[in-house]
Order: structure tokens, then C-alpha cells, then sequence
């Protein structure tokens, strides 16, 4: 009973539907006048990452949960899980009584833990906690995936602050500053309705130093999201990307990873995959991604998350290296 009614006053103090989505992006972008296929193209992602949250709030109880979210279509089903991830975290701090996050984690909710993590960043900087303070109970591995949520919450619930005045939440130093803009530049895939020249001048908007990570945000987003990714659109990102081309790849590689964790696999993940490593999503997680991150050092300047991230990058231009030489010699 206490669930349900923290889930109503939820909804009524957040105000958080998929139109509220909407209504943001179209603020951002304007009128335009194919609004009603952008809508449609968008709506699957925020009412599905809703309907789990709501359901993790409404029923944490496991055995309740799971069908609600197991009936989501498997495309959509880890946006489901990212929102109950979302969802538990909010309890957990509302009503401490009972750990409920760490007990999904190590359930049912262990192929999905990278997305979970990432919900419960999302929900963060709406609940009565220091995030900095958070992250000291949160895997060392997976906190970045925390702070790349966070960076998704403020660049979309928070443009002006963080787009347009491009600022970074107190308290973030060091590698927190890049995970925070990694999920910075997934949202730029949505407050540009995935719109290639929109995506193109948010991020040049911003000083080179942050455009890394911002690239690799994109390219999660664009090979995980639902399915309004073009291998023309893709192709228009990598070639953007310039300098950045590796951190748009490991992007596309770390969508790959979630959707071979949780074994729900994904035209539009094969699609990103395969024109940016000429592979399917299986192939750049089992053959790229997963083999570099075994023995990941914990190093003074760069964690053992970004050391993982430097080797896809690093295999990446290796292979990239090889294609031009093949080419070289061909002609």
C-alpha cells in the first residue's frame, strides 16, 4: 500500500509522461513539420523507460515486477529494466528500510546491471542525496554508469544549465566530470530528435576537450535506442565524429555489450555495428569488447571502466588502420 501511494505523489510532484518528453524536445527544436513521425519514432523510448520505473515502484516485490517487465518486446526490454532501476533506487532512498536495489542486481536484474546502473543515475539528482556520497556504495566498475545517467537527467531535464551553459554539477572531479558527459551526449541523440546536423552542432557547441565523451554518448544512443537508426544516418555520425571516430565506436560497442548481456538482440544495434566495425552487435561484444576487459588495472588517472574504454578505441584504430592499408594495397 505504501508503494502505491509514494508512486501517485511520484507522478504528480515529477510530472513525468512521455508527452512531458516531447514537450522538451519540441521546445528545444522547434516546430517542425514532420512533428508527428518524430513523435512516433521517440515515444517508445520514454514510455517504455516510464512504465518500468512505475512498475518498480508500484510492485518491487520480484516475483510482481518481472512479468511486468518481461511483457515489454524485447527491442524495448532493457529501457524496462533501466527504468526499474530508476524506480528501485528511488525507493531504497525513500523508504530505507529495505535494500531492494542491491537484492535485484544480484537476481534477476544481473544481465541488465550496466542499464540499471544507469537508471538509477537518471533518478539521482531528483532524490535527497549527494551523488559524489551515492557513489561510495555503487561498484567501482559500474558507478560510471551511475554518473553517465546523471549526465542523461541534466542534459535533457536540465539544457540550459548544461548544454547551453555547458556546466557540470559541483563536486564532480575527475573521471566523473567525463562520465557525466558521456551520458551528457546520449541525451543530445534525443534533444535533437536523432536529427544528424542538430547532433552535429551540439556538439561542436562544446570546447574539443569534452567532445570525446560526448561522441561516445551518441553512439551508444544511436546503435541502442529504438529503431529510427539509418545506415546513412550512421555514416553521416561517424564521419562527423572526425577525431572523435573511436569514441563513437566504443559507443557503438558499449550498446552492443548491453545487448548481448541481457540476450535481446536488435536490427538497429546490428546496423550501427556493422558500419562502423563491419560486424554484427555479437561479434563487436564477443570479439571486440568483451576480451578487452579482462585485467583492467585501476590506474591514478584513469579507472579500470576507462581502461576498458581505451582498448576498444585502440582495437578499433588497429582495425580501422588495417581496412586503409587494405585499400592502399588493393588500388
Amino acid at each position: 500500500m505504501i508503494t502505491k501511494v509514494l508512486t501517485a505523489v511520484v507522478r504528480r510532484t515529477m510530472g513525468l509522461t512521455p508527452e512531458t518528453f516531447y514537450a522538451i524536445v519540441a521546445d528545444r527544436i522547434g516546430p517542425q513539420p514532420d512533428e508527428d513521425e518524430i513523435w512516433a519514432a521517440i515515444k517508445p523510448v520514454p514510455a517504455t523507460l516510464l512504465d518500468g520505473f512505475y512498475a518498480a515502484m508500484e510492485t518491487p516485490d520480484h516475483r510482481r515486477l518481472l512479468p511486468r517487465l518481461d511483457e515489454i518486446a524485447p527491442d524495448l526490454r532493457g529501457l524496462a529494466y533501466e527504468g526499474a532501476g530508476m524506480g528501485l533506487a528511488v525507493l531504497d532512498v525513500v523508504l530505507p528500510y529495505k535494500r531492494r536495489l542491491p537484492e535485484f542486481l544480484a537476481g534477476p536484474g544481473a544481465p541488465y546491471r550496466m542499464l540499471i546502473h544507469i537508471g538509477i543515475g537518471v533518478a539521482l539528482p531528483r532524490l535527497p542525496r549527494n551523488p559524489v556520497r551515492y557513489l561510495d556504495d555503487v561498484d567501482p566498475f559500474l558507478r560510471w554508469m551511475v554518473l553517465d545517467g546523471y549526465g542523461f537527467h541534466d542534459g535533457f531535464f536540465a539544457m540550459e544549465r548544461t548544454l547551453d551553459r555547458q556546466l557540470i554539477p559541483a563536486g564532480f572531479t575527475g573521471y566523473a566530470r567525463r562520465a557525466f558527459d558521456q551520458g551528457v551526449g546520449r541525451s543530445m541523440w534525443f534533444t535533437t530528435a536523432a536529427d544528424v546536423e542538430r547532433v552535429l552542432a551540439a556538439v561542436d557547441a562544446f570546447p574539443i576537450a569534452r567532445q570525446g565523451d560526448l561522441w561516445s554518448g551518441i553512439g551508444v544512443a544511436c546503435a541502442y535506442a529504438k529503431d529510427v537508426t539509418t545506415r546513412e544516418m550512421v555514416e553521416a555520425l561517424a564521419a562527423g565524429a572526425g577525431p572523435h571516430a573511436s569514441h563513437f565506436a566504443c559507443g557503438i560497442a558499449l550498446a552492443a555489450v548491453l545487448r548481448q548481456q541481457s540476450g535481446l538482440p536488435a536490427p538497429h544495434t546490428d546496423l550501427a555495428c556493422d558500419v562502423v566495425w563491419a560486424r554484427s552487435a555479437n561479434e563487436v561484444a564477443a570479439e571486440i569488447a568483451l576480451p578487452t576487459s579482462t585485467e583492467l588495472p585501476e590506474l591514478p588517472d584513469q579507472p579500470a571502466y576507462e581502461v576498458w574504454r581505451t582498448r576498444i578505441r585502440q582495437r578499433w584504430h588497429s582495425l580501422a588502420d588495417a581496412e586503409q592499408l587494405g585499400r592502399e594495397v588493393r588500388s
